[in-house]
């Protein structure tokens, strides 16, 4: 008898118990709903963001060129706006300086507007514009087909997959783009696709001045950001196409696969952030696995390739990051910077110790980080995030490159990537309201 009571005194209280955290949930839960739907800030951005995007689709600020890379990150809020014939134009012409090969540019610009910079290639049936590459980088490519998979889900539209550019159809041209990454940048020692040594997501190598191009001194390695940003590329494809479904299929198994095997550091609970095909151009000192990667990071969540419980532990890894950086959003690149010297390039230094893509701070992919973390249902930690993001944003009037730690604006003060990301965020978080 006594033992009965006893059991039935037990599963009272976790009745209770469980009564009583349910209740403060579902009261934390509404607080929630109210602090995001009273957020004023959340309408103002949102406003900003598509009144700046209905002025241009070039990259913004002194950049004259439209660069697909960019284009993938603001191209929704484009279609939103009205501007659904422009972006459908503009991704064509992308096309027109497609090499044989499959290889995509970067970006194109009208021939009055180029610069001794860059190695230009030309198109005869786009005789109006150039366009050039950053050979570093190995997400042009799919940089575009997920760009095409985004328009035709804004706008229903998938004529735009029989268009003809030079007799070969859109999607025969994101299939053969597809396959240029495995002819070319297929790494067969590890069953991922390989780039030059930059950081994380970034276009500048540590050989040379600018860095921007393979040579004869660059390090070939794999890294996360490629590597997921085909895996997203390939849902994609398959989101438009049932040809060669079996093979994209197998493929999109083989590299998320090696991805989990080569580049997830278990131990560290973190990516890796490269791995060398020959040798690493960094000095035995530095211990590159204690290098947080934050973009790869996201994008990687994006490509679905952590589990819920790995997207939190980031998340919290990252605040780490951000409060030893004395930075102020999850947008920051990475932690621990690279050192004064291990790079070339004077811009990735710009902020004394730290600059740039070496520790800037970017809503560009901070941005994504909290639309990951809002699709995953982690609202609350999502609206975190982006709280800074929306402070500076408002304070300074404008969307800018990148940030330093201290608050101070950097790099293009019209940036559609920072406003489009921004925008999709937003979206995204007041969906939990719906």
């Amino acid at each position: 008898m006594n033992k009965y009571l006893m059991d039935m005194k037990k599963y009272f209280l976790t009745t209770v118990l469980f009564v009583c955290l349910m209740l403060f949930a579902g009261c934390q839960d509404r607080k929630l709903r109210n602090q995001i739907a009273d957020d004023k800030r959340l309408e103002s951005v949102v406003n900003k963001a598509e009144e700046f995007i209905s002025t241009g689709l070039n990259a913004g600020g002194h950049y004259n060129e439209i660069w697909i890379r960019d284009l993938n990150t603001f191209l929704e809020l484009a279609c939103d706006v009205g501007r659904s014939h422009e972006i459908r134009e503009a991704l064509l012409m992308f096309f027109h300086f497609q090499k044989g090969d499959g290889d995509i540019p970067d970006g194109y610009v009208p021939k009055e507007k180029t610069n001794g910079s860059y190695d230009y290639r030309y198109s005869d049936s786009a005789p109006g514009f150039m366009a050039h590459k950053n050979t570093v980088e190995t997400d042009q490519e799919t940089s575009l087909v997920q760009a095409v998979a985004k328009y035709i889900r804004a706008t229903g539209d998938t004529t735009i997959l029989q268009e003809k550019i030079n007799g070969l159809s859109v999607l025969s041209r994101m299939e053969k783009a597809m396959y240029y990454l495995l002819d070319h940048r297929y790494s067969d020692k590890y069953g991922l696709l390989w780039g030059a040594t930059t950081i994380d997501w970034g276009d500048v190598q540590p050989e040379h001045e600018w860095g921007v191009c393979l040579d004869s001194t660059s390090h070939l390695c794999v890294d996360i950001y490629d590597n997921a940003m085909f895996i997203i590329a390939i849902k994609d494809l398959l989101s438009v196409t049932t040809h060669n479904k079996e093979f994209w299929s197998e493929t999109f198994h083989t590299i998320f696969t090696n991805v989990r095997i080569h580049l997830w550091d278990e131990k560290r609970q973190k990516f890796i952030p490269h791995l060398y095909l020959d040798k690493s151009p960094f000095p035995p000192e530095l211990n590159e696995l204690e290098i947080y990667y934050h973009g790869g990071t996201a994008i990687a969540i994006e490509a679905g390739l952590l589990s819920k419980k790995e997207i939190i532990s980031s998340y919290k890894k990252m605040k780490e990051n951000v409060e030893k950086a004395g930075a102020q959003s999850i947008g920051l690149t990475i932690y621990p910077f690279y050192p004064i010297g291990f790079f070339n390039n004077p811009i990735l230094y710009e902020c004394g110790d730290y600059g740039y893509q070496n520790g800037g701070d970017w809503t560009w992919f901070g941005a994504r980080m909290v639309k990951q973390l809002a699709r995953n249902g982690f609202y609350a930690e999502a609206y975190e995030a982006i709280s800074p993001m929306l402070d500076r944003t408002i304070a300074h009037d404008g969307f800018y490159e990148w940030w330093s730690h201290d608050g101070e604006p950097k790099g293009s003060g019209a940036y559609r990537g920072t406003a489009g990301v921004l925008w999709s965020a937003i979206k995204t978080i007041e969906e939990y309201n719906q």
